[in-house]
């Protein structure tokens, strides 16, 4: 985590509540991001924000509560990218690229909020661990319902396919940001999902239904 401090920023005018929410969210995110849950302080998001403590305590009732809220919201950005993938196209090999493509997307947004949701300082929290894991299961889940519609695998099989695809997307994702600069975006996702098609296309479509 860096350890400078959020800079200051001149107190905002009023804004509605629906907007005020947003913009602490994306000040806490900023904060959050740069020094953890547990360095972060009420102090620094009212500043980074532009609003008093209690305008802030107005909208979250405390530092969890507002890191809760933020999380929430990341880990539904994700699970939205991951079913888009699904609904988005009725090729399965568009499908398996736009799910990968889902988490490199995800960790590579400006903010670096994919570390709220993948590498929390919080993670032993329940309410934490809650949301992450109902994330993880909804991406999975969105995968296996097509793997198991299309194939006719079982339940449990299709769930683990796509546990593999979900698993393969993150860590890939994730290692390709840390070393980012020797290739890119596109080409990694192009890399990952050529190496997740060759696995999952040997589970044909069951008779009757389109090619893959």
């Amino acid at each position: 985590m860096q350890s400078s401090r959020p800079v200051p920023v001149r107190r905002t005018s009023r804004l509605p509540r629906g907007a005020r929410r947003l913009q602490l969210l994306q000040a806490a995110q900023e904060v959050f991001v740069a020094h953890g849950f547990h360095a972060a302080a009420m102090d620094d998001i009212a500043d980074r924000a532009g609003v008093s403590k209690p305008v802030l305590y107005q909208h979250f009732p405390g530092k969890r509560e507002l890191y809760l809220a933020l999380l929430e919201q990341q880990v539904t950005e994700l699970t939205d990218r991951v079913r888009e993938a699904m609904a988005g196209t009725e090729d399965n090999r568009q499908r398996v690229h736009g799910a990968v493509g889902a988490y490199f997307e995800f960790v590579d947004a400006e903010g670096g909020a994919f570390r709220l949701v993948f590498e929390s300082d919080l993670r032993n929290d329940d309410d934490v661990r809650t949301l992450v894991d109902r994330g993880n299961r909804a991406c999975v889940e969105a995968i296996a319902e097509v793997i198991a519609g299309d194939t006719g695998s079982s339940p449990e099989q299709a769930h683990l396919l796509a546990s593999g695809l979900t698993g393969l997307a993150e860590t890939s994702a994730r290692w390709w940001l840390a070393q980012k600069g020797t290739v890119s975006r596109d080409e990694a996702v192009s890399l990952m999902s050529a190496l997740a098609w060759r696995g999952i296309s040997r589970f044909p479509r069951v008779e009757g239904d389109a090619p893959a």
